[in-house]
């Protein structure tokens, strides 16, 4: 179902981005999506194949109305309620997401490091991961007391591992071999 998820996701993509509503439309989505993820009552009936469109259509209105979401988001989830694919909505924002970063040049890094970095430390890692991934980072930062010390970080599948238990690990494999 990943591809699904992400055709959905890539046409809404196309849809947000052309009418310059990317933001509110992941925001609007989001919304939908928590009240879709907290409510199996809710999950059932839009997944029901026994539920007709147009009662579908008339839930999704008015929570759509109750969370302010506009025609775009409104349309895609009635298309999606339509081709009976609502039990992938978790993975359709998901990729939407993804999607939505990717082609506004964003990418997501996970920085685990021994010690808290200070505001000049993690300014210095997302202007140097900015340099070498030409990409807008978002930074999540995380400790790892087992790093010894320095720091590793995950853009995408990309990891770069500066930390002190790396280097370790590596002069005891050189030393090893001599």
């Amino acid at each position: 179902m990943k591809s699904a998820s992400l055709q959905y996701a890539n046409a809404l993509a196309d849809v947000a981005l052309a009418q310059g509503a990317a933001d509110t439309a992941l925001r609007q989505l989001g919304d939908f999506a928590a009240a879709f993820g907290v409510s199996a009552e809710l999950r059932n009936f839009l997944t029901s194949p026994g539920v007709p469109s147009g009662a579908k259509h008339d839930v999704i209105e008015k929570i759509a109305g109750r969370i302010g979401a506009g025609k775009i988001i409104r349309n895609f989830l009635f298309v999606i309620a339509d081709h009976q694919r609502t039990h992938i909505l978790p993975e359709i924002v998901a990729s939407f997401q993804d999607v939505i970063r990717q082609r506004q040049g964003i990418a997501e890094a996970e920085i685990s490091s021994a010690i808290e970095l200070s505001a000049a430390q993690k300014k210095r890692f997302a202007q140097t991961l900015e340099r070498l991934t030409g990409k807008k980072i978002e930074a999540k930062y995380s400790l790892d007391p087992a790093l010894l010390g320095g720091a590793v970080v995950r853009v995408g599948d990309t990891i770069y591992d500066g930390s002190v238990r790396s280097s370790l690990n590596e002069m005891r494999v050189r030393l090893a071999a001599e």
